[in-house]
């Protein structure tokens, strides 16, 4: 599974919505929230499509002006394609993205019940470094992750 990734766009809403309603569980963007993310905040969207123009998956980088932390908001792949490199290659684009605008520290959070994402973060160079209890609507505590894109070789 090879999907196309390119930045998200207001006629991604629809998708992006429907996306999350299938993928997750709770902790949901709202169409205004994704429009704010889309067009008012200082922030990239990732889309990354399947055949037919299908919503895989999805990423939200935030970028602080005069910071060099960048902070990944949210990031979604639909249950799908789990399990298929979507994640992993989203989550790469998004850290050469941050990279590429001068930030030398990607910064998360992530549910300590999902041991895929956990994994993954892992894998790709994540640290935790903080729990965060009853972070998620759930009451599901969180781990803080860290990855310092100065020190991190090949990206």
């Amino acid at each position: 599974m090879t999907p196309t990734l390119r930045l998200a766009s207001g006629h991604d809403l629809p998708s992006l919505c429907q996306l999350e309603q299938v993928a997750l569980s709770g902790d949901r963007f709202s169409r205004r929230q994704f429009h704010h993310l889309l067009y008012r905040a200082h922030a990239l969207t990732l889309v990354a499509e399947g055949d037919a123009r299908r919503l895989l998956g999805y990423g939200t980088l935030l970028l602080r002006r005069n910071s060099t932390q960048a902070r990944l908001y949210s990031f979604c792949v639909h249950p799908g394609a789990r399990r298929h490199g979507v994640g992993r290659g989203m989550l790469q684009w998004l850290t050469s993205a941050a990279m590429a605008r001068g930030c030398d520290r990607l910064v998360l959070e992530v549910r300590v019940d999902n041991p895929v994402a956990l994994g993954l973060y892992r894998s790709e160079g994540f640290l935790p470094n903080a729990w965060l209890t009853d972070y998620y609507e759930d009451g599901c505590a969180a781990w803080r992750m860290t990855k310092e894109l100065s020190a991190s070789p090949g990206g």
